[in-house]
């Protein structure tokens, strides 16, 4: 019996997973309020910043039970140390057609609030990061990686630095869905 059950425990063991669907890229998105599924997951990256030259990161993304999409942009050093954390929250806009997003950083309030909207198969952002501006561009996307550039104007967009900070990001975790914080019925809609 003992000898049966552990050769069945190896047999599941050896087993392949069924492989989940890969999120879908904006430009297979079945609808707007799908646009960001791409960012959905973990992820590592390597940026190239004008101000601060080369680093690297993680950036997890979840999507929250009324599919507003959470995350978290964290830049760390060669020791695995933080440098610097971000958190965003993306919600599509039904009445605008529009994603609207906030990013908060701890201690300076919500300060970085921008608007997104789908280009084809990129993702364009324009967002205020404290005094300056920002135009960001999702591009490249696929299942397992997507660039990022962002142009910055320091003079309310008259003028702008192009290519001011690039991110190529590689996937290394899945997506998922965070569930509700407190338990309760259906919303009404």
């Amino acid at each position: 019996m003992r000898i049966t059950m552990m050769l069945l425990l190896a047999l599941f063991a050896a087993a392949p997973l069924p492989a989940a669907d890969p999120p879908s890229t904006p430009a297979q998105s079945p609808g707007p309020e799908h646009d960001f599924d791409y960012l959905l997951g973990d992820w590592e990256f390597t940026a190239n910043s004008k101000q601060w030259g080369k680093f690297h990161g993680l950036w997890s993304a979840v999507r929250l039970e009324e599919g507003q999409i959470l995350d978290e942009y964290r830049v760390v050093g060669d020791d695995g140390k933080t440098i610097y954390v971000t958190t965003t929250l993306r919600n599509y806009n039904k009445a605008t057609q529009e994603w609207e997003l906030v990013g908060v950083e701890a201690g300076n309030g919500l300060r970085d609030v921008g608007t997104a909207k789908r280009s084809g198969a990129e993702m364009h952002i324009q967002q205020k990061f404290g005094k300056s501006l920002a135009r960001i561009r999702y591009s490249n996307i696929e299942a397992d990686r997507f660039s990022w550039r962002s142009d910055q104007s320091l003079d309310g967009g008259k003028t702008w630095s192009t290519n001011h900070m690039t991110i190529e990001a590689r996937r290394i975790g899945p997506a998922r869905t965070l569930p509700a914080l407190t338990k309760g019925g259906a919303a009404a809609r």
